[in-house]
């Protein structure tokens, strides 16, 4: 692993490597329980170093045409497809992912800097956006209006769960870096090796500009009080963490921008007029299987609530509990394994707390967990095997709604009709994504488009699934770079990805008044960004 336990991975801030001078926090492989590193941010200096990350990072950055960063951004890919199969290793010692669930997080990483790397090129030689077209102030048009976006003069500051060290990192610091603003990255602790050995490498590969990219592992004290007015921040975590940060001064008194992805209850539905065995009852039985088990169930997108018409509870129930016996459970080295770990025996207690609360108003319809794990200690090892709940009385239980469990854990709820359903749905009290299941007639198509549309108020993503696309669609789960990704209410109302969108949070709109020969020449044109 080219890394002793004993080893303080440093931090990098404004092209400086600094060092924490404190005992730092250990981490551990969530399998086997070997000390892997320490982290720690001790000692440094943040309102220095984000001074040094605005100043040296954002201004060579910003002297860059669109076209430019996007060169930069292939050669960070580059950067990390080289160093793929070491990522992988430190995924599965410090995360416990197997393979396939690594190459979400890494292989998603390297292709979102990828997809970002092609929009920016396609935005040519320009260094701002345009936004709309002219706008006559005066009569004849000899004075006018136009809006632009120009990058803020700010950092960008990204603070990451502990579910996807790798893309969580990538996919805010691509379209920040294509924006021209640098990032600092700051990692969930317990899986913060991945985060910063790819920081690392790329610092080390000097493919960016000197504090461009940035990190500091360990505690997040004094981070946000070293934020300024034009800088932005990330938030991918709790809503109870988000509700702190939304108070802080920097957000509430300096007006520093913030965009929050927080808790998600995400469902999936099963559309009326299904039957046991049909193509549209196979693809919901398999979609939440693999949505209950892809990362152990740690992914914010993951189905948590799944609704099917009244006859069909005990059918999905059997057939869902059926694919989730034949998932293997324990330590990832081992090829016959198909789930690995949560990532850290604390996680482990949150979701056997989790599932007891949620226990107490459902029923248990599977539970893997009296199955013995692969080559793993019980007594030592993170690992929980999949639970479906249940319950035939949705409506009375409010805490189905409202309680997200971070793991390999989701519930079955029986609905009436579509008007209860969507109703059900609804009490999520916002979601970061859910999907929709169905057949490919045409009277099937018009209730799934309107019930998408429907459910798209409370959703940042509607994911609808037939059997037409049943070999290509991305699955419930995956973010894709060219989606929105985000929520409203509990969700967070944040926005991230979704093309080019993504790069709105990363500049300032302001409007120009003045005649229509010098707006003619604010910017070339380029394609914008909204």
């Amino acid at each position: 692993m080219n890394a002793s336990p004993a080893e303080l991975l440093p931090n990098h801030l404004g092209g400086q490597r600094h060092v924490g001078t404190g005992a730092g926090t250990t981490l551990f492989d969530p399998v086997l329980g070997d000390a892997l590193v320490r982290v720690d941010a001790t000692g440094l200096d943040l309102s220095g170093g984000f001074e040094r990350v605005r100043t040296l990072g954002g201004s060579a950055l910003r002297a860059l045409s669109y076209r430019e960063r996007a060169g930069l951004l292939k050669a960070v890919a580059q950067v990390l497809q080289a160093r793929r199969d070491a990522y992988f290793a430190l995924s599965t010692a410090n995360s416990g992912t197997v393979k396939n669930d690594s190459a979400v997080d890494i292989d998603g990483a390297i292709y979102t800097i990828g997809v970002y790397a092609k929009l920016g090129e396609a935005l040519g030689d320009a260094r701002v956006l345009a936004d709309g077209e002219f706008v006559a102030l005066a009569k004849g048009g000899a004075f006018g209006s136009r809006h632009v976006q120009v990058p803020t003069r700010g950092l960008a500051l990204c603070i990451n769960a502990f579910n996807f060290p790798a893309w969580g990192l990538w996919e805010k610091a691509a379209p920040a870096l294509l924006s021209g603003v640098p990032v600092v990255v700051k990692p969930a602790t317990a899986t913060a090796w991945l985060t910063q050995r790819m920081v690392q490498d790329v610092i080390d590969a000097g493919v960016l500009p000197a504090g461009a990219l940035n990190v500091v592992c360990g505690s997040s004290a004094g981070l946000l009080d070293a934020l300024q007015p034009f800088d932005g921040l990330s938030f991918t975590g709790s809503a109870d963490t988000a509700a702190l940060l939304r108070r802080h001064p920097a957000v509430a008194e300096r007006s520093v921008r913030v965009n929050i992805e927080a808790d998600s209850v995400n469902s999936a539905l099963l559309m009326p007029g299904a039957t046991p065995g049909s193509a549209a009852f196979d693809l919901l039985v398999k979609e939440v299987a693999r949505e209950m088990t892809q990362k152990s169930g740690q992914k914010c997108t993951a189905i948590r609530r799944v609704l099917v018409p009244e006859a069909l509870y005990g059918a999905a129930a059997e057939a869902i509990g059926a694919r989730l016996a034949r998932v293997t459970v324990g330590n990832p080295r081992n090829e016959s394994v198909r789930m690995g770990a949560l990532v850290s025996r604390a996680q482990f207690d949150a979701v056997q707390a989790g599932i007891a609360q949620l226990q107490r108003v459902a029923e248990t319809l599977h539970d893997g967990r009296g199955a013995a794990l692969v080559d793993a200690d019980p007594a030592v090892a993170a690992c929980v095997a999949p639970v479906l709940l249940g319950s035939r009385d949705p409506d009375a239980h409010a805490l189905l709604h409202t309680t997200e469990v971070f793991g390999p854990v989701a519930t079955l709820m029986p609905y009436r009709d579509l008007d209860h359903a969507r109703a059900l749905v609804a009490r999520g009290e916002g979601s970061l994504a859910c999907s929709l299941y169905g057949e490919d007639d045409d009277a099937a198509a018009d209730a799934l488009t309107a019930t998408a549309l429907d459910l798209a108020a409370v959703h940042g993503r509607v994911h609808v699934v037939t059997p037409a696309v049943a070999a290509l669609h991305t699955g419930h789960g995956n973010v894709m770079p060219q989606s929105l990704h985000g929520g409203p209410g509990r969700a967070g109302g944040g926005e991230e990805l979704g093309g080019l969108r993504a790069l709105n949070f990363h500049h300032r709109r302001a409007a120009v008044q003045a005649a229509p020969t010098v707006l003619s020449r604010l910017t070339p044109p380029t394609p914008s960004a909204a």
